[in-house]
This record gives C-alpha cells, structure tokens and sequence, in this order.
C-alpha cells in the first residue's frame, strides 16, 4: 500500500529522530567504533562485489573493468587512507597562542556534526553514495543516504546488503522518487551533502537555508579542455577522449568542450579517429567497453545536440533501444549554440576555434566558473598563466579525470560547480565542526595580566591591555609559560638560598 505525503513525512522524522538518538547517546563518538564501520564498509563491498558489478551494469552497462576501477576500488582506496590516519585527524589540536593566553590552554576539538543527509547521483551510483560516507562516518556523524532512484538496480542492491553490514541504528539507506526526496528534506538535519546537477542544487540549498543546515554541494558545469600545438598529440588525444568515453561521457569532470586553433583541431581529431577504432572497433556499438545512457530522456536530449549543432567530424552514430550514441567529434561549433548552453554529461565533444591561449582564457572567464579546468601544453608560462588567470573548482595539466584518484587534494567546485570539498581530509573536515575552546584557571599571575579589563576603566588600564593584546610575533611563545614557570622556580631558589645565607651569617655573629 502506498503511503500518503503525510505518512512518508512522519515516517522520515521518525527515522531523523532515531539517528538523532542515536547520535545522542554517543554510540559513534569513540574512534574505535568508527574503525569497526569503516571496516565493516569496506567487507561488505569485497563481499558483494559481484552483486555491485550486476547492478550497476544493469543501470549503465558498465563495464565491470570501469565499475571496479570508478566504484568498489576507488571507495576501498579511500577506506585504506582514512583507515591509516582517522586518530591524527581527530587529535585535539593545540593552536599558538598570545600573550593575553600565556597560562591558559588553547584547543581545537573535532566535533561531529550530528545527523547527516547524503544524496547520491546516478552516473557513479555506488561511489557517489559512499565515498562522502567514508568521512561522515569517520567524523562520528549519524546518516541518511538517498540513492538515485534514477539508478533503480544499484538503489536496490544497497537498500538489501547495507543495513546487513552497517549499525541499523545510525545509518539508514532511503530509497524512493522526486516526491520522497522532497518530503526528506522538509526534514531538520545538521549537515547536507549532495551531487548532482546545478539546478536541484539550488532546490537543496533553499530547503537547507530554512534550518541554516550547512551544505557541500557537488555539482557540475562544462569543464574545457585548451590544447596547444606544443604537445604530443597522441598521447594528449588518448587522455582526452579516455576522459569523454569513460562512462560514456556521463561524469561530472568529463571534458565538455575543446578549445584549440583550427591547426590543432585538425590533428586532434586524426588521432582521435586512430585511438577510438583501436579501443572499440569498426563499430564500438558492438563494444563491451562503452557504458551505455542512463535514460531515454537523456538519449534524446543528447540526440538533440547532434542537430544544428555544428558539424559531426567522428562518429554521430545513434540507437535508441540501446540508449546509444557513439563517441562523437562536433567541430564550426559556435559558443551561442545549444550545446554550448548545459553541460553535456554524454560522448559528445564540441571543438571550439580560438586564435591563442589569451582568447581562450577569455572564453573561459566569460562563463560559469567550471568543475575541472583541463590544459594540455608543454609551455611553462602558458601554463602559469591559465592556473593563475583562472577559476575553476580544480585543474589538471596534460591529462582528465586522473586529479580526483589524488587523496591528497581537496575535490569540489566553486561559484555554479560546487560549494565545499572532500576526499581524503577533506572528507573528515567536511563532516567536522571545528570547535575551538579556550580553557582558563583561577591562576594568580594570569588574572594579574588580566584585571585591567574589569571596570572602573581608565586610560592607563587601555594602554595595558593595548599592550598586552598586542599581536607579536615570537616563534617561542607557546615555550613562554613553561620558561616563565622554570625562571619563577629559580628565582624563589634564589631567594631562598639567599635567605638561608642570611640566616647563616646571622647565627654565626650571635655565636
């Protein structure tokens, strides 16, 4: 029986309110109980491998290669790392401190948020599900995840194995359509982290501004590619459209669009013709390697492009049974037309002309900030220039996609592509409030550097405190109390052996 909006609704804030308990009752605070999750995370995808390969094949027909390579491994890679650092990241910190501070102790603790939404996409269905979980749950965060609904297999298989892996009591998997993801977020919750497109982002960012929930939004945009004519061609023509075809363009640092001069087109797409008959034959239809679209309603708004759109210069070819559209080159593309207006998420690559690598900064500048800048040049100063005259979420030079398997690196947008970062770290940071605490004593000295703050005020109590508050730069501060401390001990040693001196000479002149 289906439920009502307002049964769906009361049955999500009752789900909020277990997590909350949950979260409450400090079940995930300590950092061994964090370990165990991960590591229970991490068995129940070697474990159902097979099941994840299935259905994401079932979803996209991907290749089992790409969905080891893009989903299960890549998650497993993220486990290992937080696995190995998860206690440095979440030791209290010990800032430097002033003068104002000298005896007292300064702190920044690692906080977890609370309860934590987590909305999927559909294009890496598994990864984009759980590798932001890695860090929610390493920051001690309670959560709810929704999957695509749109990805119905993959949906399915982690609604069935993730509650027979995970705590049943902190972590939730929540399934459903448009009209469930609507009533979950009415709901109040202490962290959003979603992925998808620029547009439901917005939608994400109004419902989470009724609470002040803070967000990361990873969302998309149409990353460009500049090539010059100082590189080795077919290497760069291989990473390039590796980049495109992966997931059959369906990704969100995908490159979107080439800008080069008319001389560098020429030979990007003779490569180009060499490298795609090498990976997929006469016919790549016929290829296991090329995933297929997620939906009719994609297939054909991508087939749409193929239309008034340029010219087709590889490829073009199209089935809609199959949801297939084979890699296509479109070139005389002009930057007003239709395909030049959203991303395309699909194995179509538009070329645009450009004179020089100063117009081409130019055209990008003049658009929305993107998710992934791609540059392809051996010049050094061509280099420098695009790095330092632009603005996008991430760049990578000479290569695609490869930047966000660095853990190292923070991972996001900025401005339309995203707000917030994670991978890595950054994961961790993401799900973790900062809190800083300062924590002070009934010291006797300290509230002797203090008092001037206390009123009646007076002009000399300002000038005091002006000095005190004063920020100096003295690498030794934080050494300071423990000095002050040793030179107060050996100056009462002083003073005391002085005294008994005294005490000595004293006793002599009576005798």
């Amino acid at each position: 029986m289906a439920l009502s909006d307002k049964q769906v609704s009361l049955n999500y804030a009752d789900l909020l309110q277990r997590s909350r308990d949950a979260f409450d009752s400090g079940k995930t605070r300590p950092i061994e109980w964090r370990i165990g999750q991960l590591k229970q995370l991490a068995r129940m995808l070697r474990e159902t491998s097979a099941d994840a390969v299935a259905a994401v094949a079932s979803d996209l027909r991907k290749n089992k290669f790409e969905t080891f390579l893009t989903e299960i491994d890549y998650i497993l890679e993220e486990i290992t790392h937080t696995l190995a650092h998860i206690k440095e990241w979440s030791a209290t910190s010990k800032p430097s401190k002033g003068l104002a501070n000298l005896f007292d102790s300064v702190e920044i603790r690692n906080d977890p948020y609370g309860v934590v939404l987590i909305i999927g996409t559909w294009n890496y269905p598994i990864q984009i599900s759980l590798l932001p979980l890695v860090g929610a749950i390493a920051a001690g965060n309670c959560v709810i995840i929704k999957p695509s609904e749109m990805s119905m297999a993959t949906s399915k298989y982690l609604s069935e194995n993730f509650p027979k892996y995970m705590d049943t009591e902190c972590y939730h998997i929540v399934t459903g359509g448009i009209e469930k993801t609507t009533e979950l977020l009415k709901q109040r919750y202490d962290y959003i982290f979603y992925t998808g497109s620029t547009t439901v982002g917005k939608i994400v960012r109004d419902a989470a501004n009724v609470h002040l929930t803070p967000v990361t939004l990873e969302l998309g945009g149409k990353s460009p590619v500049y090539i010059d004519n100082t590189v080795d061609m077919t290497m760069a023509a291989k990473r390039i459209m590796w980049g495109k075809c992966v997931n059959s363009g369906q990704t969100c640092i995908a490159p979107d669009y080439i800008l080069c001069t008319p001389e560098v087109q020429d030979k990007f797409i003779e490569e180009a013709r060499k490298i795609l008959k090498e990976w997929y034959g006469e016919n790549p239809e016929m290829s296991a390697d090329l995933a297929r679209l997620i939906s009719d309603k994609h297939y054909n708004r991508l087939v749409n492009f193929l239309n008034g759109n340029g010219k087709i210069a590889i490829g073009g070819n199209v089935n809609p049974k199959e949801k297939y559209i084979s890699p296509t080159i479109l070139i005389d593309v002009k930057q007003t037309d239709p395909i030049m207006q959203e991303e395309i998420f699909g194995p179509i690559l538009p070329i645009i002309n450009i004179n020089d690598a100063n117009e081409a900064i130019k055209f990008i500048k003049s658009r929305e900030k993107p998710l992934a800048l791609y540059i392809f040049s051996q010049n050094k100063e061509i280099i420098s220039t695009f790095l330092n005259k632009t603005s996008s979420g991430n760049a990578l030079v000479n290569d695609t996609i490869l930047h966000c398997a660095v853990e190292t690196l923070p991972f996001g947008g900025v401005g339309h592509s995203g707000i917030g970062a994670y991978h890595g770290k950054y994961s961790y940071d993401t799900f973790t409030h900062k809190k800083g605490c300062l924590i002070r004593n009934y010291n006797k000295v300290a509230e002797s550097l203090s008092q001037n703050r206390f009123p009646p005020y007076t002009d000399k109590k300002l000038t005091l405190l002006r000095l005190l508050l004063k920020k100096r730069n003295i690498p030794f501060m934080k050494y300071l109390p423990t000095l002050l401390i040793f030179g107060l001990g050996m100056l009462t040693i002083v003073i005391v052996q002085a005294a008994l001196k005294e005490f000595e000479y004293t006793e002599e002149r009576k005798v």
